[in-house]
């Protein structure tokens, strides 16, 4: 039987996604009965090898690198989901949005309570090894097609491992209230 070829990515999010996924527990064992992992930090293969079948994206764009990467998925997998509230509306990470660029960055090296008489020359972060910040964090639909979404922050493990083994399946995706309600 082949397996279903599955990629994971974190973009501009905290991992906590991947780290609710880990939490299906021994289910894990179920799941390598199903899926081959390719591109994922799960397996530390850090480049595609072969066209996947589902890619999971957890976080939003926040620089260049999280475009590419990002586009990386799209153009390697049939599927593409985008996992918790990053990966859906930018999450935490897009709270700078309402904040003009400029002073983010002014914050982060030249005023904050963390620098503050540390950078007397005023020096901002210049090297072309540096992924270049992007105006705002965007969420991954806004960059490329997204095929379903799983809400939370992080989604839950069930809502994880149950849509998973529905997109392995071919089944349809349902997302019952039970698997994403908050309170």
């Amino acid at each position: 039987m082949n397996k279903t070829i599955v990629a994971t990515t974190s973009l501009a999010g905290c991992f906590g996604c991947h780290m609710s996924f880990l939490d299906i527990d021994e289910k894990i064992l179920d799941l390598i009965e199903l899926v081959e992992f390719n591109k994922s930090p799960i397996n530390d293969i850090k480049e595609f090898t072969r066209m996947c079948d589902i890619g999971l994206i957890e976080g939003g764009c926040c620089n260049n690198e999280n475009v590419h990467v990002l586009r990386n998925f799209r153009a390697h997998c049939k599927i593409l989901v985008s996992v918790g509230e990053c990966a859906i509306m930018g999450g935490l990470p897009a709270l700078r949005n309402a904040i003009p660029l400029s002073e983010c960055m002014a914050e982060a090296y030249l005023h904050g309570p963390s620098v503050a008489g540390n950078n007397e020359n005023g020096i901002m972060p210049n090297d072309p090894e540096l992924p270049v910040i992007l105006d705002k964090v965007y969420p991954c639909h806004e960059i490329v097609r997204i095929d379903y979404h799983l809400p939370g922050c992080p989604p839950r493990a069930d809502l994880i491992w149950q849509a998973l083994v529905a997109l392995v399946q071919g089944d349809p995706l349902k997302l019952p209230y039970e698997l994403i309600k908050f309170d």
